[in-house]
């Protein structure tokens, strides 16, 4: 008799129910669509933050004690290097597949035909190697320094290129200079001379434009630094710091085993640190702070903009589905007061409108987490032109709200069907 009548009710309140069913798929799409968006867009804001430098960069341990003692950053080289053998040991860390990106740095100064003296910086473009692990890398500046604008010829090409007697020069210096891509520049170092063959003039915008940037054993041969680099830039995906990562950047020994292992285990940007230093020789790694701090600041209003989104569109279908359930109750008014006349307890007529309400509340959710879905992947392609991974977590979270907004949106109409009087209703009052 009771699923006769939950029946009965669907049917001859098709529309309603429809209409509720729609409600709470609305609420369930934007829920689902912004959660998934939510526990994936971490990486994804990463990833595009990646196109603008490097997080981290790697000194060695001397050079990081000076320019700490004078309040510098990338001061002049005081005689100590990073070994270039223990590169691919970046890749052997941890969080390996966290390195994005990286590339070695060797600054040489060298003369000009004229007698002015020039900056050259050594630096892989896209490099090629093999890892210690057995895997292979492409990395270099070709997509650390994304931004550059090249303004005559192109990026350097390690992988097609024969010579290595090839450069790129700053748009201010090539314009000093009066030379573009094509052209030959001689240069004469400590060590020896070369001519290199302009391959690109690009834009920067900083102390760059004023550079000529070579492959980087043409710079160290220069000076004679063979196996020899000055710093390591490197581009991880990490994440926003919290008080445990605070404190461990300041000093890893003042944590507990348990805190240790939870920091060392988590792809905050000190942990990267920490594990880079472990496997480079005599190096001091550090988080270029703006860039880290500015990951951490737009992740945060980013997720939390989706979850105020997420909370009002189940605000609204609450709103919806109390006016909805309230409208289908006066109908039925009738039929509610003529049940409680012939014995009806409040607890029964109260189960079979929160089954008819829970039913709809089932294929609507159903149907909207579908849609939700649907529209992460829109979201992920046209903001992040990458897909968004379905969490299987997503789809508990979704149903308990999808019931909590139900249950919300229904107590109004509830407490209007416990207080109604079956005397009061069939006579009309």
């Amino acid at each position: 008799m009771f699923a006769r009548m939950i029946r009965g009710t669907l049917f001859h309140q098709w529309k309603k129910m429809i209409m509720i069913a729609f409600t709470i798929a609305l609420g369930a799409s934007l829920a689902t669509a912004m959660l998934s968006v939510v526990l994936d867009v971490g990486d994804k804001v990463n990833q595009e933050l990646k196109t603008y430098g490097a997080n981290i960069t790697v000194v060695p341990k001397e050079a990081s004690v000076l320019n700490n003692l004078y309040e510098v950053e990338g001061g002049e080289n005081v005689g100590t290097y990073l070994r270039e053998d223990e590169l691919g040991k970046i890749k052997t860390i941890f969080w390996a597949f966290n390195i994005v990106d990286f590339a070695p740095f060797i600054n040489a100064q060298a003369t000009l035909d004229d007698g002015s003296t020039v900056s050259v910086v050594g630096s892989w473009f896209n490099h090629h190697m093999d890892l210690p692990t057995g895997e292979q890398l492409d990395a270099g500046m070709s997509s650390l320094r994304s931004w550059w604008e090249i303004k005559d010829g192109k990026w350097i090409d390690e992988q097609t290129t024969e010579k290595e007697e090839v450069a790129m020069i700053g748009s201010a210096l090539a314009e000093k200079l009066g030379v573009a891509a094509g052209d030959t520049v001689h240069i004469t170092g400590t060590a020896s001379d070369v001519n290199l063959e302009i391959v690109g003039v690009f834009e920067a915008g900083g102390i760059e434009d004023d550079q000529i940037f070579a492959p980087l054993n043409t710079a160290q041969a220069l000076d004679n630094l063979d196996g020899k680099i000055d710093s390591i830039e490197v581009s991880a995906l990490t994440t926003p710091d919290n008080e445990l990562a605070q404190r461990a950047a300041k000093d890893p020994k003042s944590l507990t085993i348990a805190q240790y292992e939870t920091w060392y285990c988590t792809a905050y940007v000190s942990s990267i640190c920490y594990q880079i230093q472990e496997v480079i020789t005599d190096s001091v790694a550090s988080a270029v702070r703006q860039v880290a701090d500015s990951e951490g600041a737009i992740l945060e209003k980013t997720q939390l903009l989706m979850l105020l989104i997420t909370i009002l569109s189940l605000v609204g279908s609450a709103l919806g589905i109390c006016n909805l359930v309230t409208a289908s109750v006066m109908e039925r008014s009738g039929e509610i007061g003529l049940m409680k006349a012939i014995g009806a307890q409040n607890g029964a007529v109260t189960g079979l409108v929160l089954s008819e309400i829970s039913i709809t509340a089932i294929i609507g959710g159903a149907f909207g987490f579908l849609a939700g879905f649907g529209f992460a992947q829109i979201i992920g392609h046209t903001v992040f032109g990458s897909a968004i991974t379905m969490r299987l977590m997503v789809i508990p979270i979704v149903a308990v709200l999808v019931i909590l907004v139900t249950l919300a949106g229904s107590i109004p109409a509830i407490r209007m069907l416990l207080r109604l009087q079956p005397a009061e209703v069939l006579h009309g009052r």
